[in-house]
């Protein structure tokens, strides 16, 4: 089968791998454009063009670049706007970690842990103007572990994900859509406000908000830090590694040792 890919992220790309070694025929892969990352703001591609230039496929960072008549079109965290000249020109599909129609945009992952979520769903649905409000092909029920991280369910559904789309495309008139049912839920982008820690929030609110963003930020006796990982033992919050601004970051004891002794204060 003729295919362009479209993706961004790294969970997306053992998905597009196993496409690829399924023996499918990828004519595009397109992928958001290189960004300046780290301090010296240098110019990195996404993990998908990454990928897609270790295997000689090509590559194209412009949606308005598409001129292409696949015999389907795969999209998996992609993060564009697809526009008729997309949709018309093919049977389009995507992978989305949500259990539809909860938790439709983009941050399915990471709202599901924030809000505590036990369980969620990968969906392979077929894609139209509105957002993610597509018929689904194929469901998977997946468990979220009360410890589980962004990355940890990212891995999961990469894994779910890359079977469900090798299954769907070996005979995909075997798959009948159905409707979405239910009222949606709309996620939005995390920022860098959503990893101030609020300590009235609880103990298990805030350790949803450390796993899904992955570090919550806050004073400690006076010291601006970031929490990296919490556990909930009896009902409390137990940190168990943490780094202070300026430096690496090391285990809760080692932090604690650290304040000879003086009376511990969160947010202050």
């Amino acid at each position: 089968m003729k295919l362009v890919l479209m993706g961004t992220n790294d969970f997306v790309v053992p998905i597009f791998d196993a496409v690829r070694r399924d023996g499918h025929k990828i004519i595009a892969v397109f992928t958001r454009a290189p960004r300046p990352v780290g301090r010296h703001q240098i110019m990195t591609p996404s993990p998908v063009h990454a990928w897609a230039v270790s295997h000689n496929l090509p590559v194209y960072t412009n949606i308005h670049d598409y001129n292409f008549s696949p015999d389907m079109v795969v999209v998996v965290s992609y993060g564009v706007i697809l526009r008729d000249n997309v949709l018309l020109s093919a049977p389009c599909v995507n992978i989305h970690p949500s259990d539809l129609p909860r938790y439709r945009g983009p941050s399915p992952i990471r709202s599901a842990i924030y809000n505590g979520d036990s369980k969620s769903a990968v969906c392979l649905m077929q894609m139209t103007p509105d957002l993610d409000a597509g018929d689904i092909y194929m469901r998977r029920e997946f468990d979220i572990g009360e410890n589980d991280t962004n990355a940890d369910v990212e891995k999961q559904v990469s894994e779910i994900g890359a079977e469900m789309l090798v299954k769907y495309l070996q005979n995909p008139s075997e798959y009948v859509p159905t409707h979405q049912i239910g009222e949606p839920t709309y996620t939005r982008k995390f920022t860098s406000a959503d990893e101030i820690i609020d300590w009235s929030r609880g103990a298990r609110a805030i350790h949803n908000q450390i796993r899904a963003i992955g570090g919550g930020r806050t004073k400690i006796n006076g010291v601006d830090v970031k929490i990296l990982e919490t556990r909930i033992e009896n009902d409390e919050l137990k940190v168990l590694r943490i780094q202070p601004a300026g430096k690496k970051p090391m285990d809760w004891k080692s932090f604690i040792n650290g304040l000879h002794g003086a009376e511990i204060k969160f947010g202050e």
